[in-house]
């Protein structure tokens, strides 16, 4: 569930302490309880150095497939790696658990008694097979040991070395010296017995993980385990080499661990903004300190290092297999939810006072001086909703608006604010007029959907990684004011009074219609559901949204076990509210539903922007609440029941890296055929018409029929499902679930997907939509208005020299250890600097449907990335940025060559890392 920028920030600051602290760099993987297991996980530790992987939580029946073929040790391979310049060597653990009774051999009941921890004076339960330990001592140890030596050959015929791995721990062990103590000597013992006899033709030892793969490395160089007809591998011989991903696991009797792909959704959502939040902080104080380097510059950054190391780690920690799943305990996630608000707060703190910086408005700036603006956006507590804070702007007034962009490309869009008086009017950095439109807010009330407030819209521009200022002012002489959008209403049973400054009325048709340049959208207006969509290009698409329930008694925190199929919940007469404007129209609607409170309302926007990625989206917004006794054991979802030939194949992504092919079978029931949707799910019919759902947060989608996508937004769930966590999930929060849908059609023939077993790319356009939801525009405000006749210069700040390609993402600019900046000697490099290249879909428009370049025609030089700033001492590293030989993490050569001349050389799909040295120019 955690997206890929997560995973990476949480390595490299962990691998870093391990290294500061104890000397230590990781080189093998241990992750024996994440529920499935990603491909993007063993690329990226390759990346970071990595040799080997060990994982335990895969499918019962395909350990089964593995163990029959000896393939439980195998090389792990990407799907677009035709060099094997991603393999990574995995051991898998065959059995049901990583417990002691699940580790020696097939059979618990015997290895249960080699867990020396479950004698009689300790605080862990007996054996449930009912023969308990015993300690070992003369009289048995012959016994003994036989009795687990004969479970340690049933293992090891399992796989084709005879170095054999037997883990010996748990959860919540060795909490005394007493336990470790009484586990060693009746080891030791053991061992001993085994040892002095050379009949039994084995050694039996204590050891490390490392000692492990160490010693099965050295074997198979000596003897060739290679199986005839097997595709191998490079890295190490004698093993399979295996493609994809091991989603969705099960345990056993078929109990799928689909659903804590959705559970808590509410953090889920908080992980992400902490993500792009940090990222954001990080490249301002990168850019602080690259531009200044003077004592009196780098107060503010440095005076702030510890907030921002706290920031890392508490996002690190909800990394957790139990934190961002959401199958943690109540307590335990209001702990992980506060340390986030707690580091947003510090974050956003921060980033306000940085850009007062940045932009020339005040050079001294310290951690200890209070702001002059905030975001626009707020939470009062870890478990709400942020609030839009409202621009009052009285009558001679302005408020200053800032508009940070942390993406590598300009950006066109049109942006929001709330404010309180609809009459005013929008200006730009230079004083000129900005066209703008102002919309009602709305809210889920059913008895007062508008709040009062207003939104106020205009279409922006702002650079690359950079800031532009807007004001918004009451007032002006010789600029018009914002202009109101035109209202429609649909409320047969209630129906609420005109806001003023709007034009109202009433809907009587029982479709209505929403355009824009690219596409028509039309609702049913009874249950306001979009029906269906019109493209300009001649295209028809039906989607026939719906919104349903699950009833589903036996689910928890981690299985999803639905008692049959879900049932739409919506009904005939709900209220609709339709706002068309020149830049933003909008279908809201609030179902009637057989609940006295509808545990749903939504809204639909088109957008008209020319040269924004805004005007080809369908913004779906969905507002959820299952609150409350009546909303127990149920699962709420929103399906789209389009007319794409997807026949039954569909593809979600893993991690926001890459994507993967997914297919639905009858014979394993609906739980299993739903897949982890960090960011990205789309369909595609032989015809090559895509439909394409982008998520600003992880949850669970499947494809169920043909045609047929749908994701679930949240659960609520009363019972326990016996997987450790001991209670429901009932700490449901009211939130927001944010949708970017697209339909393309290709411009050239494209495979057809039920012929081509890999994965499909997105198209360029589709990335740069999930790029622009995933790390939107953050917006600031001057927390005082000031006096029209003020006007202050023109203000903006643009770090690059250009837009990046856009095939070229900035994963990251940052400076790695910040409490170590000024101790760090002058010209060693103090920053770091990771990109991604996409992989896209050419089939689909090249350019993206915006003035996009791609890396091949335009290369990038570090040393000419930057304006104002100049970059030396360029290092090629790993991802953790340990290792600085390329050739050791199966990069090509081209990459450490090219970074000393500052060359960006980077395939598709590539992630790469550079250290480097900024000071202003």
């Amino acid at each position: 569930m955690l997206y890929f920028l997560n995973f990476i920030s949480q390595i490299m600051e962990g691998n870093m302490w391990l290294n500061e602290t104890i000397g230590v760099i990781p080189r093998n993987s241990w992750a024996i309880d994440p529920f499935g297991y990603s491909s993007t996980m063993a690329y990226l530790l390759r990346r970071m150095g990595f040799e080997n992987m060990l994982i335990q939580r895969t499918h019962y029946e395909l350990k089964k497939e593995l163990a029959w073929n000896k393939n439980l040790e195998y090389v792990w391979r990407q799907s677009w790696d035709t060099e094997e310049t991603t393999d990574i060597f995995v051991h898998m653990m065959p059995f049901y658990s990583y417990d002691i009774p699940h580790t020696c051999g097939p059979e618990p009941a015997v290895c249960c008694q080699f867990d020396f921890a479950r004698m009689r004076g300790f605080v862990y339960e007996r054996c449930p097979w009912g023969e308990h330990p015993v300690e070992t001592d003369l009289d048995n140890v012959k016994e003994r040991a036989l009795k687990l030596l004969d479970q340690y050959k049933k293992k090891s015929t399992l796989y084709r070395t005879n170095t054999l791995l037997v883990p010996l721990g748990d959860d919540f062990r060795y909490i005394s010296i007493d336990e470790a103590e009484a586990q060693f000597r009746n080891y030791q013992l053991l061992f001993d017995y085994i040892n002095s006899d050379p009949s039994l033709n084995a050694e039996a030892k204590f050891g490390t993980l490392d000692d492990y793969f160490r010693t099965l490395r050295e074997e198979a160089e000596r003897i060739n385990y290679s199986v005839t007809g097997e595709i191998g591998s490079g890295e190490i011989g004698g093993f399979p080499s295996l493609s994809g991903d091991f989603f969705t696991y099960a345990d056993r009797n078929q109990d799928y661990w689909s659903g804590y792909y959705v559970s808590r959704p509410f953090f889920k959502a908080v992980d992400r903004v902490l993500e792009q939040t940090l990222r954001g902080a990080e490249m301002m104080m990168a850019l602080l300190l690259g531009l200044c380097q003077k004592a009196q510059c780098e107060k503010l950054p440095t005076s702030f290092s510890y907030k921002l190391i706290s920031a890392r780690r508490n996002l690190a920690l909800f990394q957790h297999h139990d934190g961002v799943t959401g199958t943690a305990k109540d307590h335990v996630v209001e702990d992980y939810g506060m340390r986030m608000h707690m580091a947003l707060q510090d974050l956003q703190i921060f980033m306000s006072k940085a850009i007062e910086v940045l932009l020339g408005i005040r050079h001294e700036k310290n951690d200890h001086h209070p702001a002059n603006f905030e975001p626009a956006e707020t939470r009062s507590r870890f478990d709400v909703q942020p609030m839009h804070k409202a621009i009052t702007a009285r009558e001679g007034t302005l408020q200053t608006v800032v508009l940070y962009n942390p993406l590598e490309q300009t950006r066109n869009e049109v942006v929001m604010v709330v404010v309180e008086r609809p009459d005013v009017t929008v200006l730009d950095s230079n004083w000129t007029c900005v066209e703008s439109q102002i919309s009602p807010e709305l809210r889920h009330d059913d008895n007062r959907i508008f709040t009062g407030r207003h939104r106020l819209y205009w279409k922006s521009s702002v650079p690359a990684m950079g800031l532009q200022t807007f004001y918004v002012a009451n007032g002006f002489v010789g600029c018009a004011k914002a202009k109101p959008a035109s209202l429609r209403i649909f409320a047969p049973s209630k129906q609420p009074s005109c806001p003023t400054r709007y034009a109202c009325s009433n809907i009587e048709s029982g479709t209505v219609e929403i355009s824009n340049q690219h596409q028509t959208l039309t609702f049913d207006v009874s249950d306001g559901l979009l029906q269906k969509i019109s493209r300009k290009d001649g295209h028809l698409n039906v989607v026939d949204e719906q919104i349903s329930m699950y009833s589903s008694p036996e689910s928890g925190a981690y299985l999803f076990k639905p008692n049959g199929d879900a049932l739409p919940i919506t009904q005939a007469d709900g209220q609709m509210v339709i706002s068309e404007g020149h830049l933003v129209r909008e279908v809201y609607s609030y179902p009637k539903t057989s609940w006295q409170k509808s545990p749903i309302s939504h809204s639909t926007r088109i957008y008209d922007g020319p040269g924004t990625v805004q005007e080809f989206i369908i913004e779906k917004e969905y507002h959820v609440e299952l609150l409350g006794h009546d909303m127990n054991d149920k699962e709420m979802i929103v399906r789209y029941k389009t007319d794409i030939d997807n026949k039954g194949i569909f593809y979600s992504d893993l991690n926001g890296f890459q994507m993967s092919r997914r297919e639905t079978y009858d014979k394993i029931p609906m739980q299993g055929n739903y897949y982890p949707m960090p960011s990205l799910a789309f369909m595609q019919g032989s015809n090559g018409e895509r439909f394409s759902v982008h998520t600003k947060q992880s949850l669970g989608v499947a494809s169920l029929k043909n045609g047929w996508l749908e994701i679930m937004l949240d659960r609520r769930l009363v019972r326990d499902d016996g997987r450790g966590l001991g209670q429901g999930v009932m700490d449901n929060h009211p939130m927001n679930v944010l949708f970017h849908i697209t339909l393309e059609s290709n411009i050239s023939s494209s495979v057809n997907p039920s012929l081509k077993p890999s994965p499909l790319s997105p198209s360029l356009l589709s990335h740069l939509v999930g790029a622009h939801l995933n790390y939107p525009v953050l917006v600031f405000i001057a927390k005082s208005p000031e006096a029209i006749s003020a006007q202050p210069p023109p203000r903006s700040f643009s770090p690059l020299v250009a837009s990046l390609p856009c095939d070229l993402h900035v994963v990251s600019l940052k400076v790695p250890q910040p409490l170590k900046y000024t101790q760090q000697s002058h010209g060693e490099p103090k920053f770091a600097l990771t990109f991604l290249r996409r992989h896209w879909d050419s089939s689909y428009c090249r350019k993206g449907r915006s003035e996009c370049s791609t890396i091949t025609d335009e290369p990038i030089n570090l040393f000419d990335m930057f304006k104002g700033i100049s970059v030396s001492n360029v290092k090629a590293t790993s991802i953790n940025l340990l290792h600085e030989d390329t050739d050791m993490l199966g990069y090509s050569e081209h990459f450490g060559v090219g970074s000393q001349e500052g060359h960006v050389i980077i395939s598709p799909m590539e992630i790469q890392a550079y250290k480097l040295h900024l000071k202003p120019l």
